[in-house]
């Protein structure tokens, strides 16, 4: 089959590609493969009418395999990719070169007012927790992003993303490469290990799907888990509010149109989108508000994650923090604009 053969020559090719970190091509081939199989599967579900019919899955196929994926393969896509990938999937270079178009849109499109950031410890590891929104969550980036910029030591932020923004097109591959790491503890404990500052959005896949008249409702924070993370490994948790995210993106309702065929869990609704198409998912310009508050210090043990009756109390502590975090900004705020 015409398929199967282009991803064996795409194998051989990664293979000789010389210089290619070893990690970096293994990751590759196994995003080729998979991608290869789901498209494979999905034109094989199809039953064409027509010639017509015929020739266009026909033809799809043929570029799904010669173009797509060859292109995908090529060496000077290759070229473009740092050697030196982590295993999250976090690309230095390409972070560096996309720099200044992260900054326009934080500091010029979304004119992020950032308040609090010293309340990041200016070493060691922290836990920032934060509330969690839009239908396209940028919150993680404009967070990473603020505290670079704003705080005294220019500290880096890896936020946590669940499972349904890393399969977005596009979107969830290349918040990888800019800093998002998929949400499990284990990512997040081995994070914190090496000494970094974590961002995690407890509201989770249910903050997603908020609609506009729900904005700013905190959901529940799970069952704790960032509290025991905390505990386990011993480090502060900051407290932060974001304002702005449920507006950039106003989510009307959410469809399941053609969501499988784009392997997403839903497709959003906005007052732009898709009446405008593509158009409808430039991000509105609004005016975006961070806040951190003040460090919550855990002094209990360890072994005060498995006390299911300490971590439902914290957890609503901080939960509480974070809603009255974002009961000021929302006070003090004069519009959604400016």
């Amino acid at each position: 089959m015409r398929f199967e053969e282009t991803l064996r020559d795409v194998q051989r090719r990664l293979e000789t590609e010389a210089g290619l970190e070893a990690g970096t091509r293994r990751r590759l081939e196994e995003e080729l493969r998979l991608f290869g199989d789901r498209m494979a599967e999905r034109l094989e579900e199809l039953r064409p009418g027509d010639v017509r019919d015929r020739r266009l899955v026909a033809n799809t196929r043929e570029l799904l395999t010669l173009d797509m994926l060859l292109r995908l393969a090529t060496r000077s896509w290759l070229r473009r990719r740092s050697l030196v990938v982590d295993a999250f999937g976090y690309d230095p270079v390409e972070a560096r070169n996309l720099e200044p178009l992260v900054a326009t849109l934080v500091e010029k499109w979304f004119r992020a007012d950032v308040r609090g950031v010293e309340s990041i410890p200016e070493e060691g590891p922290a836990l920032v927790v934060a509330n969690h929104a839009g239908a396209i969550p940028f919150d993680g980036l404009v967070l990473s992003h603020s505290v670079r910029l704003h705080h005294p030591r220019r500290r880096d932020v890896r936020w946590l993303a669940e499972n349904e923004a890393h399969h977005f097109p596009f979107f969830g591959a290349l918040m990888s490469r800019l800093g998002a790491v998929r949400a499990c503890p284990e990512n997040a404990q081995a994070l914190l290990e090496r000494g970094q500052v974590v961002a995690v959005f407890p509201e989770g896949n249910t903050a997603l799907r908020k609609t506009y008249g729900e904005r700013y409702r905190l959901r529940r924070f799970g069952r704790g888990g960032a509290v025991k993370l905390a505990l386990r490994a011993g480090v502060p948790i900051v407290p932060a509010a974001i304002v702005g995210g449920e507006e950039t993106y106003p989510l009307l309702w959410r469809t399941q149109l053609f969501a499988d065929w784009l392997g997403v869990p839903f497709l959003p609704v906005t007052p732009l989108f898709p009446l405008l198409g593509p158009l409808g998912l430039l991000p509105l310009p609004v005016r975006w508000r961070l806040v951190f508050g003040a460090p919550i210090r855990l002094e209990l043990p360890p072994s005060a994650a498995n006390d299911t009756a300490v971590v439902s109390r914290i957890n609503e502590q901080v939960r509480g923090e974070v809603q009255a975090l974002l009961a000021e900004l929302l006070g003090r705020r004069r519009g959604v604009f400016w």
